[in-house]
């Protein structure tokens, strides 16, 4: 694959965005101001891919089919016409499909679309999605994809969630849908996912589990152009990247930012993700949210202004609930679920002038069976026959631990928590640090009725904060939204949380501790 050549390796990128995300030395100085803009040169410097894509060959590689723009359904008939593993090169200029909706794409095993520069795959709002089928081990590489209008939850390339696919260095921008969507052992590395209409992604199969997917080194910006959360309003079915029952996930050295919703979000039975050297920003919601899922390594990423958009509009609406830029909802670390860790772990990681910072959250109406779960029909990963979490069985063990996505075992350690609320423009609630539940009540039959689970998540699931470093005038919340904490509370009886840390007032001024 001597073609992958013409651009920076991402190994390399990872390695420049390491500097940039402050795990080699961190200042009070809050980030930059420009809207759109990583805050460092360094970030500059390797984020930059929808600014500057990498040029795919200048000439067709030996054996390739070449394919002509000037003919329009160039690139399905000669798919069609050529065996299997055959290399196609897309000449500069416009390729267009023929204009029925379902004119895609359908690649063979093994086949690789190489773009030259200036190749650009264009839907013209006509065609629904640009590559599907079942085909294996495809690749994609320095091409333009555009202009597709896949239906709601639906993927623009790799429509069918086939498994192997490697989509590299390759500009996806203002389709409707999602961009791509993704399969077992999938590799997204070094693209430019821009403003499309839902998700820049949506890791989605809908048979089985994805496993061994990896996105490195990509721009994720200006996703959700639809708007879907206000068109379906509370229907999680947004952001930057959505995944969906995902087994093994690395996600490292991408710029997240910009995207209108949640950056990066993780929703129901995904397991064992390691996040990683990511700059995640100026995302109108939380940055990252893992949610009814196991075991995760979170480090070394910069995370920074995000949620300001939605965190403000919650606070105005005088919504008392600690939103949160990095938000763990039911989920934890089991070691019962195969894994590279069995907790989750939280650490090295830079978070500046956020709208607040990290909240652990379970809600004690949501497990398997209770009309509460919106995760309708899912059940965990320790119990996998929903039916089974039903009176009287639930109220007793093994279930009554089993049938409740539990967030438990999260270990954070050794960040550096930073707020200056005159950048933010906020004069409260955005300021909170959160380990809480709500009073269960719903339904009936419920075995987690009153403070059962906020007494679990605040007391007995193994949820720790230690060795961290606060600046800025931050505040706790504990067990239920109720009860705000100074820090001396949060870290005193019966909480006694963030042991070895360092808490400081921006400007010098600590409190004592």
């Amino acid at each position: 694959m001597k073609w992958r050549n013409w651009a920076l390796p991402v190994a390399a990128q990872t390695i420049v965005l390491l500097a940039a995300t402050g795990c080699m030395g961190t200042s009070d100085t809050p980030a930059a101001e420009s809207k759109g803009e990583p805050s460092t040169a360094a970030a500059r410097s390797v984020a930059r891919v929808c600014a500057k894509p990498a040029d795919g060959p200048a000439k067709a590689p030996k054996g390739a089919v070449t394919v002509d723009p000037s003919v329009v359904g160039d690139l399905v008939a000669k798919t069609k016409s050529s065996p299997a593993h055959t290399t196609f090169w897309l000449e500069p200029g416009k390729h267009r499909l023929d204009p029925d909706r379902f004119s895609q794409v359908i690649p063979k095993k093994g086949n690789r679309y190489l773009g030259a520069p200036g190749a650009v795959l264009d839907g013209r709002k006509k065609n629904q999605y640009a590559f599907g089928g079942t085909a294996h081990d495809v690749t994609i590489g320095y091409l333009t994809v555009q202009r597709f209008v896949a239906p709601p939850d639906e993927g623009v390339v790799n429509h069918d969630s086939a498994d192997g696919w490697v989509i590299e260095h390759a500009t996806i921008q203002r389709n409707s849908g999602a961009g791509l969507m993704a399969g077992a052992r999938q590799q997204v590395r070094a693209n430019c996912l821009r403003e499309n209409g839902q998700y820049g992604m949506n890791a989605y199969k809908s048979k089985g589990r994805i496993s061994g997917l990896v996105v490195e080194g990509n721009e994720i910006v200006g996703n959700n152009t639809g708007d879907w959360e206000r068109r379906r309003k509370g229907c999680g079915c947004t952001g930057g990247i959505k995944f969906w029952a995902v087994d093994g996930a690395d996600v490292r050295g991408n710029w997240v930012h910009d995207n209108r919703g949640t950056g990066l979000w993780a929703d129901t039975n995904n397991n064992d993700f390691r996040i990683e050297e990511n700059v995640l920003e100026a995302n109108d919601g939380a940055a990252l949210i893992y949610e009814t899922s196991y075991n995760a390594v979170i480090r070394k990423n910069t995370i920074r202004r995000n949620n300001w958009v939605e965190g403000r509009k919650a606070a105005d609406r005088g919504d008392s609930f600690p939103f949160a830029t990095v938000y763990v909802s039911e989920s934890g670390g089991e070691p019962r679920v195969k894994a590279r860790t069995d907790k989750i772990e939280i650490y090295r990681n830079v978070l500046q002038d956020n709208w607040s910072g990290i909240t652990l959250w379970e809600n004690a109406d949501r497990f398997c069976n209770s009309p509460a779960n919106t995760s309708s029909g899912d059940c965990t990963l320790l119990v996998r026959d929903v039916d089974r979490c039903a009176k009287p069985a639930i109220a007793k063990a093994p279930l009554y631990s089993d049938c409740r996505w539990k967030t438990q075992r999260v270990d954070i350690h050794d960040n550096r928590f930073a707020l200056d609320k005159s950048v933010v423009e906020c004069a409260e609630r955005c300021d909170r640090m959160a380990l809480l539940a709500n009073y269960g009540t719903y339904p009936d039959w419920s075995p987690y009725q009153g403070e059962r689970v906020a007494e679990a998540i605040t007391q007995k699931q193994h949820n720790r904060w230690h060795d961290n470093t606060y600046v800025g005038p931050w505040k706790f919340v504990a067990h239920d939204p109720s009860r705000v904490l100074d820090s001396g509370q949060w870290q005193g009886a019966p909480y006694e949380q963030d042991k070895g840390s360092t808490f400081r007032v921006r400007g010098g001024e600590g409190d004592g501790r």
